[in-house]
């Protein structure tokens, strides 16, 4: 399950997904008073299991990414667990089939290397003092990673964003060939 938080809902329509980082020490585990969330083998931190969960919620206050949503009416906690039932028979989450722009995207760290050359991915994060590493990768830029190795996300709490401008480049449809199109090979 993913979900999606606008950006600025009184000004824009802009979304950004909401997926599980899959940590390696998932914070909302430990957390748990009934052991109802659990990592598998190939480190995918998977849904609370619902004989288990007591719906307390304390899973949703320690994640440090804010995923877990906890639905009071059905009494459980649910988040992405990376399409667990697809991945584990070799087919990539939905999420990353059918996200249109590749913001999304399933495979090994060597094949996303290859398709954004000017970005690094990162899988560390600082918050505080406290890093935590995760099996979900954030591109970032070649520069800004080889001087500091992890995105430290509580600097950039102060923040105030910056105004920028958008130009978008127009494609000719009528010229555009079947074969660049990169999303022709993609199976649902």
């Amino acid at each position: 399950m993913i979900h999606l938080e606008y950006v600025n809902r009184s000004e824009s329509v802009q979304t950004v997904p909401v997926v599980c980082m899959h940590c390696e020490q998932p914070t909302c585990a430990e957390v748990c008073p009934a052991d109802a969330i659990k990592r598998t083998a190939d480190g995918v931190v998977q849904s609370a299991r619902k004989p288990r969960c007591i719906a307390c919620g304390n899973c949703v206050v320690a994640c440090p990414f804010g995923v877990p949503e906890l639905y009071e009416d059905r009494k459980i906690m649910m988040k992405c667990d990376m399409c667990y039932d697809r991945t584990s028979v070799g087919k990539k989450p939905m999420c990353a089939t059918v996200c249109p722009s590749q913001a999304l995207f399933f495979g090994t760290r060597e094949q996303i290397e290859q398709l954004r050359p000017l970005s690094t991915p990162v899988n560390t994060f600082q918050f505080g003092h406290q890093t935590i590493t995760t099996q979900v990768y954030v591109m970032v830029p070649r520069k800004l990673a080889t001087a500091a190795p992890h995105v430290d996300v509580a600097a950039a709490m102060e923040e105030r964003p910056k105004s920028r401008a958008v130009s978008l480049k127009m494609v000719n449809t009528s010229t555009a060939l079947v074969e660049s199109d990169p999303f022709a090979e993609v199976e649902v």
